[in-house]
This record gives structure tokens, sequence and C-alpha cells, in this order.
């Protein structure tokens, strides 16, 4: 087996400056810009690619001696937080400022998914360190723009563009692999498989009228009326989640009462004349989402048989699919052997049910496998953080991953 030496130091050191760098979603550029220096310092080819204004995605490549399969490392630059909303800011694991306490290293995004970006880097340092030399390219993807959110309504702009808005530049501007491994958050699991997302408003109507004239018309309202259909919608949550049709591997389909609007908080003098009701409806990897949309389009079409004069409405505008990828496959293979390597028993197997950018990877025909360090859930004092030591074994795994995959040249 190569010896492989994973600079602990060197890792926390570049995962700190990360952590350093802001890069909430619309906002990367300026941690591209620390991608593509990273990457020139190890000796990658660089390509840059400009997403849109203040934001871009980071493509360095490790040209390989021939012969050999192709590995992405593919990670987000984009947080989850700024760390600016009023309910963080006194968190310090979610300020752009790192800090290590107890073996832990802490600060904004380290978990997602700024730790996996501070492994690749690593993981390719120690090839380089050890002179490996390997028959496939390998390249790391930084890539914007992949948190879960979407522009609707008034929220317009960059940074309500994710849900695999880098990715999808990536692919289509010349960024191919054979193979990806994501390194989200995965506990060292190796995810089989994720969900997608269907996202639906369903609104309620109703006159638009002044407090002093509204006696005798509240059954009309337009938040009273959605009362009702919500109630409705409650009823139907269960039949999408106990069907078996949207179970996967185990996992039972969930949906999310994610948000409600209706009125004017500054015009309470007024009833509203529309109320929206949105639901994040998941999607197993093997359900089409055309069938998806047609079936969750057939509940709006039933609430308004049987509210005939609420003004129900309903719209998708959220399409994101799963991803799911075969056991037997050589990815899953050489993570298999790898990780055996590292922690002396082979991983476990997962399914989960948040997003992935493996969804629009796998759609350009790149086998893609979600595998990462633990989660790193919120602790609600200090905030994100990550094992310093999970990310020293998993930087191993990736570099072991990838002499497995490219081939190691004689």
């Amino acid at each position: 087996m190569t010896e492989l030496r994973i600079d602990r130091e060197r890792l926390v050191e570049w995962a700190s400056q990360a952590i350093g760098t802001p890069s909430f979603t619309g906002s990367e550029e300026a941690m591209a810009e620390l991608m593509r220096e990273t990457f020139l310092d190890i000796g990658l080819h660089v390509q840059w690619q400009q997403v849109e204004d203040g934001r871009a995605n980071v493509l360095g490549i490790r040209e390989g001696a021939g012969g050999g399969p192709s590995l992405m490392f593919n990670g987000h630059m984009d947080t989850s937080y700024s760390g600016k909303e009023p309910w963080l800011r006194h968190v310090p694991g979610f300020q752009p400022s790192a800090f290590v306490e107890d073996g832990r290293l802490y600060g904004l995004g380290i978990s997602n998914m700024k730790g996996a970006l501070a492994c690749y880097v690593e993981a390719l340092r120690a090839l380089g360190d050890a002179g490996v030399t390997l028959r496939g390219d390998v390249m790391i993807a930084a890539v914007s723009g992949e948190i879960e959110k979407t522009q609707f309504g008034d929220a317009q702009g960059s940074e309500y563009r994710g849900y695999a808005a880098g990715s999808r530049y990536l692919v289509s501007h010349g960024g191919v692999a054979d193979m990806c491994i994501l390194g989200e958050p995965t506990e060292s699991k190796v995810v089989l498989g994720h969900f997608g997302s269907l996202w639906l408003r369903i609104s309620t109507q109703g006159p638009f009228i002044h407090t002093a004239f509204s006696e005798g018309k509240r059954d009309q309202n337009s938040i009273v009326r959605m009362r009702k259909v919500f109630d409705a919608v409650l009823e139907w949550i269960p039949t999408w989640e106990d069907d078996p049709e949207n179970a996967y591997r185990g996992a039972k389909s969930i949906v999310n009462v994610g948000a409600i609007e209706g009125g004017f908080g500054w015009r309470v003098s007024r009833t509203p004349h529309r109320t929206d009701l949105f639901l994040d409806v998941r999607v197993p990897p093997t359900k089409e989402m055309a069938v998806a949309r047609a079936q969750v389009l057939d509940l709006v079409r039933s609430l308004r048989d049987r509210f005939p004069d609420h003004g129900v409405e309903g719209e998708v505008y959220v399409t994101a699919p799963g991803a799911e990828i075969a056991e037997d496959h050589p990815l899953v293979s050489a993570l298999d052997v790898a990780h055996g390597e590292v922690f002396g028993a082979p991983p476990e197997r997962d399914v989960t049910r948040w997003f992935s950018d493996a969804s629009v990877l796998s759609r350009y025909g790149i086998a893609t496998v979600n595998y990462g360090t633990s989660t790193g859930l919120m602790d609600t004092v200090k905030g994100e953080n990550l094992e310093i030591a999970g990310l020293v074994q998993t930087a191993e795994v990736y570099a072991r991953a990838a002499m497995n995959v490219c081939g190691v040249a004689p």
C-alpha cells in the first residue's frame, strides 16, 4: 500500500483561510479566487468559468500520464448562511472566522462544504508529496450556487440562484469527467442515492377590501379560505409520504410545509387578495419529475373541485431530480477499498433526502457518489464545526480513491 502523509496543520490552515473568505450564494467570487490561487500553487491547470457577475466556478486539473479514467472532486463554495442573519449573529461558528477547540474546527461553511474542498486540496498535495503519477486526470471543481434555493416573487438576483446553478454551467463548459466524488457531509457513508425536490405553490383568492367594509365577509378572506385548503393539504401529505412508489431503498419521501404568505403587515386595514402556501415535496430518484409534477397538480385540481369558490391555483416552480449510482459501480468499489485502507473496515451505505449536484452531473453521464466526513450538525452555542481527525482521514480516503479510479503510472 502506497504511503501517503496528510499534513494536518496544512489542511487546517487552508480550511481556516477558506472559512475566512465569505462566499454566501451569489457572492462566491472571492472564494473562487482563493481556489484559483491554490490550484496554481499546487501545479494544476486552471479553467476559470465566469458564471455571472460576482460569481465563478474554478476547475483545477491534474493531468495524468494517460490510459486511465478521469475523476472529478466536486464541491460548492456557497454557504447556507451569511452569518448576518439575526438569529446567527451571536453564534461564533456561523461567522467567517475560524477557531479550533477540542479537536474541532469551527467556522462558517466548514461542514457544507468548505471542509470537503480542503480535503480535496490536501489529497492532491499528498499525492504530489508522495511522487504519485496517475494515469487518468484528476480535477477539483469548485462551483457556485448549489444551496437549495430559487428565485421567486420579489426574491430575485444571484443570491437566490442555487439548486446546482454552478454545476449546470460547469458541465456545459467543459467540466466533465468519467466519475465524480461529491464530498457532501455523509458521516463517512457511501450515499448510493438521494431524493430530488419539487416545490409547489398553492394559492387561495379573496376580495381586496377595507376593514370598515369587511363585515359579514370574513369567510371570503383568502387567509381564512386557506385554512380549509391547508387542512386538506395536511390530509394529502401522508398519502404521498406513505406511498410505496415514493419510497427509495427503505427511505420514505417527505413533504415539508415551507412557507405561507398572505396580506400586508404594513397594511392590515385591507383583506389580502391572495394567500400562498408553499410545499417542498421530496421525490425519489426512481420517479420522473414530469410524473411527480402531474401528481401534485392533480392535488391542486382536487382542491379546486373541493373548494370551488376559493380561487385555488397551483404552480410547480422547482424540479430538481434526485440521483443514484449502482452499488456495483467501479467508483463505489474504489471508495470501498480506500475507506477500508484508512478506517480498517468497509464504509456503510446510506440514502439521503437532501439534494446535491449529483443530480446534474449524473445526467451528463458522470457517475457520481456522495461521500464525505461528518455532518457537523449545528452546535446551538458555538455553531458549524467538523472534527479535524475526520478531515484528515477523509483527505486520505480521497487520495487513495483517486489512485484506485485513475490508476497509478509506473
